[in-house]
């Protein structure tokens, strides 16, 4: 296949890259910059510009270009970024792909944070969206500006994607100094789903998307066994040797996570329904082996 590849500099997007070229797949990397290999396009989002040729000429493009979700949830420019650079570069790649004679497949980065707070309910591809939390929200427009390549009639599949789980990233980058010096902490009272996925299985299952026909529409990304947050804070301090006695109390939560704190004690126990059905293996598929890929 010839695969588009917006954000392929980023963390995810580099390891998809590398994922799908060693399946033998031509990979095309769209750069914000002059290009200056073969397999690189530029492209500019903010002017709606890109090169139409490229995406005539694609199997599937696959959009993770965005602003980092971890960062100061207070300021008006990072939720104005976090906005933006989804719905911006969701939305010129969907009327890109609707524009092609053939319309490519169309994968498009997405979060479990289109669901809201479902509490105990298991959520699937079916379920709907709840709440007007800030993350809900823009969740809900990210989705809503892949309209133009639905309305094409192509393939379009969203990648729900759980919290990813890995060293190298937050969360868990900001968590393992904090929990080898027994300071890890569970949030409220740990009651709340917290659906997490390793960097391997997201991996994995973003390129089964990409070259499985039969997944369109919402795919959830996410451990087939989903922990509570207290479950994830005991397992994480027993790979630091530790044990997780302390609380952060949500009206301390409230204050400090801003309009992020909806999605600290929210719960949301996702299954990856759709995927499942479509015959993917996790390689990880609890908490505890989610950690240990992300540690070991």
């Amino acid at each position: 296949m010839r695969i588009v590849v917006a954000g392929a500099s980023g963390f995810l997007g580099s390891h998809l890259v590398t994922e799908l070229t060693g399946r033998g797949h031509e990979v095309v990397r769209l750069v914000r910059r002059p290009a200056t290999v073969a397999d690189e396009s530029e492209w500019d989002p903010y002017a709606g510009v890109v090169d139409q040729q490229v995406v005539d000429g694609a199997d599937a493009v696959v959009n993770l270009a965005a602003s980092p979700t971890f960062g100061n949830p207070h300021s008006k420019k990072w939720a104005h970024n976090l906005r933006t650079s989804r719905v911006t570069t969701t939305r010129v790649l969907a009327e890109s792909v609707a524009a092609a004679p053939r319309p490519p497949a169309f994968v498009n980065g997405q979060a479990i944070g289109w669901y809201g707070d479902h509490r105990d309910e298991v959520i699937t591809e079916e379920s709907d969206s709840r709440g007007s939390t800030f993350v809900t929200k823009v969740c809900r427009d990210w989705e809503d500006a892949a309209g133009p390549a639905v309305g094409a009639g192509g393939r379009v599949a969203l990648l729900r994607a759980a919290p990813i789980i890995d060293r190298k990233i937050a969360p868990l980058k900001l968590q393992v100094p904090l929990f080898r010096i027994g300071l890890g902490s569970r949030l409220g009272n740990g009651s709340q789903y917290f659906s997490v996925i390793s960097l391997q299985d997201w991996v994995g299952a973003a390129a089964f998307v990409v070259e499985h026909d039969s997944l369109a529409g919402p795919v959830n990304l996410s451990c087939p066994v989903p922990p509570t947050n207290r479950e994830y804070t005991d397992a994480l301090a027993r790979n630091m040797g530790r044990r997780a006695r302390l609380a952060v109390p949500a009206m301390v939560i409230e204050k400090a996570a801003g309009v992020l704190a909806s999605e600290a004690v929210g719960s949301m126990r996702v299954e990856p329904t759709a995927l499942l059905a479509a015959g993917f293996t996790f390689r990880n598929d609890d908490v505890d082996a989610v950690l240990r890929a992300a540690l070991g």
